[in-house]
């Protein structure tokens, strides 16, 4: 059961403003400049905080942006009324537990989602795009303890404006 975290950062290490928007990841270029597809098409599980899940539910081709995986949302809601979404609640941890040993599980966003999994050194691989912007405040990508983790540097690409870095476990 591997777990990826796939997602890009500001130069200064942010995911999100501190209103917790991305519209500056929109105004820097576009996912299709990227490998996304090709990392998408092994993925087989989504996992997201209820910030990130808010930040596309509205979007008009939602049941478009994970159509093959299971997708789930942590929120302390019962349900979500988006249809290919699962609302769950509880430790992270746990629930990626549960999954069986051929499952992609790729964290989508959430600092709350990646930070206990990096805690239990459950996380195989980050894959971190970096896109030309300086933010200065804002949601940062690592928020978990103290705690020396170590990861190989596989690969740098550019993609368009943006930098991606691969590393594995």
């Amino acid at each position: 059961m591997p777990i990826y975290f796939y997602g890009c950062i500001t130069m200064d290490g942010y995911l999100a403003d501190s209103h917790h928007r991305l519209d500056w990841l929109y105004e820097s270029g576009d996912v299709a400049e990227t490998d996304y597809q090709d990392f998408y098409n092994r993925m087989t599980v989504t996992l997201m905080g209820r910030r990130t899940f808010d930040e596309i539910k509205d979007h008009p081709d939602i049941d478009q942006f994970y159509p093959t995986t299971d997708n789930y949302v942590f929120t302390h809601q019962k349900t979500i009324d988006t249809k290919g979404f699962t609302a769950v609640s509880g430790d992270v941890v746990s629930f990626v537990q549960q999954f069986e040993a051929d499952q992609h599980i790729w964290v989508v966003g959430g600092n709350t989602i990646l930070a206990p999994l990096l805690e239990a050194d459950l996380v195989d691989s980050l894959i971190i795009q970096i896109a030309p912007v300086l933010l200065g405040n804002g949601i940062p990508l690592f928020t978990q303890k103290e705690g020396l983790k170590r990861f190989k540097l596989e690969k740098v690409n550019q993609y368009g404006q943006f930098a991606e870095m691969v590393y594995h476990k």
